[in-house]
């Protein structure tokens, strides 16, 4: 039996905007998702579908793929203006886009393949399943699942498998939030979420007491799968997703290339089991470190199972950036944080330091026992500033009597013939003297061989020609020849593992329903955004919501928002804070955390629920 092929293994980049896509590719990038002028679950990351035209013929060169997140949820009223979107970003050439609304699925829009958000909700190997039998090429797991978890998945699907390994993580099952719409009226199934988990939250118990005041009880730390990159492949996930399309390109650059020489590493030495999944090799000016960038401190969330007090950043929600041991590592102009006496998040800028103390830009009072953590490093920031990395691409060149041929990485060949009456040389000549110059190309010379008789002449002129027109056949060619997958067919026969929708299914459209009742669901309650509740900013002309009329709702909020479930978590309060029902044998402990127990930030309250079996949380308003 033949050894399989090597599985191409993606690193998968974001990108607010086409520059910071292009330097994504620069740094090791086989792949980046951003956003387009609508519809993209980062409404502050839009870009037009002219940017994006530009990005894809950047990406391509090097086969790299750009994926475009249509991911939001689409009300009746849009679906034109979607469809319309999704013909222009085809035409684009554009590799894929990355949705949750199964609308997508009913529209007329052409073959473009379809990648299923990590807003889908995909934790179970059914739900992996149905998603791979109704035509997604690749699905984005829950970030909450761990490696056992992630290979059973793996192991029941045909189709890539993408996983985040990196960046902010939502408390919240992706996808499956209420909390901003319930409360703020800005749905983060819209691209406009108000981020209620980074909110301040006072914890009170049964009998009113307070357990704990103005902590950030739902600010989870960055996620940081650094340490598990060997075990996620093995598990047999095929693309790294690295979270940020709102981070700038300092950030982008940084982590990318971490990540990029980290997997260069796997890769080279399991040459059998995976190859990179694009072309080039990325020349990397600086020394990558995590730290470096913008992070709430790391955990790996679930990856190696619960751990109390591993998961949230319950002090702060701001950047931790990196820790000094040594004051001496400090710049003038660095900003620094720390923890003041009262348990505050202060942070100061440096002015100076003299005899081992730090001068500030104002007076500060540094606790003894405080780790100073740098937020802002003015060398880095001026080095990621500048050009920090080349990507390039390998060429063999032939050069004979008829003509120049050329071989590259992508595995394409071209040929130009000579054109003019060749001369006798007073000495050898050397063409690699020409040739070679690839300057201002993506090109980099690794092998001549010269095949021309010894006293042969040419001019330089002449080869400077066919090298042009070398170059210039090669690009058209990888333009003619990249290989494009398109949208994988439906199995209308394939049931949805669940027969009843509730709101957190995010049924907002008629095309949605449509769907879902054409895969053996029975009864639907459409999403929040379309209930009655749905605040003022979300309605349509003439005051009206533009309600499925289709769905058939039950138990639909028409009163307000109290009472909702805004949101189930498998990251659990209780655990965090030492106290798991299961775990916990301290009595007195137990006591302080009687049930039911409510958090609340400004005006919004909320009552916790605990499903011990399952081991997750729930928010309901209250």
């Amino acid at each position: 039996m033949k050894n399989p092929a090597p599985r191409p293994v993606e690193l998968l980049a974001p990108a607010t905007d086409k520059e910071v896509a292009k330097a994504a590719i620069l740094h090791g990038a086989d792949a980046v998702y951003i956003g387009a002028s609508s519809h993209g679950a980062r409404a502050k990351a839009a870009n037009s579908v002219e940017d994006i035209r530009e990005l894809v013929r950047f990406a391509h060169a090097f086969r790299a793929r750009v994926y475009v997140t249509v991911n939001t949820l689409v009300y009746d009223h849009e679906v034109r203006q979607v469809e319309a979107l999704v013909r222009d970003l085809y035409l684009a050439g554009v590799d894929a886009l990355i949705v949750q609304d199964m609308a997508l699925l009913r529209m007329n829009i052409p073959p473009i393949a379809l990648h299923a958000s990590t807003q889908c909700d995909t934790r179970t190997v059914a739900k992996a399943r149905f998603l791979q039998q109704v035509g997604f090429s690749q699905l984005v797991l829950a970030r909450e699942l761990s490696v056992p978890e992630i290979r059973d998945i793996c192991n029941a699907v045909d189709v890539p498998v993408e996983c985040f390994i990196h960046g902010a993580l939502c408390v919240s099952y992706s996808g499956r939030c209420g909390a901003s719409q319930a409360c703020v009226g800005r749905s983060a199934n819209r691209g406009e979420c108000a981020q209620m988990c980074r909110m301040p939250y006072t914890l009170r118990n049964a009998r009113g007491e307070v357990l704990e005041k103005d902590r950030y009880l739902l600010s989870l730390r960055d996620f940081n799968a650094s340490g598990h990159l060997e075990e996620l492949l093995d598990a047999g996930v095929s693309s790294f997703k690295i979270e940020g399309r709102l981070k700038d390109a300092a950030y982008v650059k940084n982590v990318t290339a971490y990540y990029r020489q980290q997997l260069d590493r796997i890769i080279a030495e399991n040459p059998t089991r995976y190859r990179r999944a694009s072309c080039g090799t990325s020349e990397i000016r600086f020394n990558p470190q995590l730290d470096k960038s913008f992070n709430r401190g790391f955990t790996d969330y679930f990856l190696a199972g619960r751990r109390p007090g591993s998961m949230a950043s319950l002090r702060t929600p701001k950047s931790m950036g990196e820790v000094i041991t040594d004051v001496r590592q400090l710049h003038n102009g660095d900003g620094i944080s720390f923890f003041n006496s009262r348990g505050e998040y202060e942070g100061v800028n440096v002015n100076g330091i003299s005899d081992g103390r730090i001068r500030g830009s104002r007076p500060f009072n540094l606790p003894r026992s405080a780790t100073i953590h740098r937020t802002g490093d003015v060398e880095w920031s001026r080095l990621m500033a500048g050009e920090t990395a080349v990507r390039t691409l390998w060429l063999d060149m032939e050069i004979d009597e008829a003509g120049l041929t050329l071989h590259d990485e992508r595995g394409l060949t071209v040929r130009v013939a000579l054109d003019v009456t060749k001369d006798v040389a007073r000495r050898p000549m050397d063409p690699a003297a020409v040739l070679g110059k690839l300057g201002g190309t993506i090109y980099r010379l690794r092998n001549l061989e010269n095949r021309l008789h010894p006293r042969t002449f040419i001019p330089a002129s002449e080869l400077a020609r066919i090298r042009r027109e070398a170059i210039a056949l090669l690009d058209q060619t990888n333009i003619a020849t990249y290989p494009y997958e398109l949208r994988r067919a439906e199995d209308r026969s394939a049931p949805y593992p669940d027969r009843h929708l509730d709101p957190r299914s995010n049924v907002a459209n008629t095309l949605a329903a449509g769907f879902y009742r054409d895969h053996a669901v029975q009864t639907i309650s459409p999403a929040l955004e379309v209930q009655g509740a749905c605040p003022p900013a979300l309605e349509v002309q003439g005051g009206k919501h533009s309600r499925p009329a289709a769905l058939e709702v039950q138990g639909a909020n028409q009163g307000g928002s109290a009472g909702i479930e805004v949101m189930t978590t498998r990251y659990c309060l209780l655990r965090e804070l030492g106290a798991c029902r299961r775990d916990c044998r301290d009595p007195r402990l137990r006591s302080r955390f009687a049930e039911p127990l409510t958090i609340t930030t400004g005006p919004h309250t909320f009552r916790l629920s605990f499903d011990c079996a399952r081991c997750e949380m729930t928010l309901t308003k209250v």
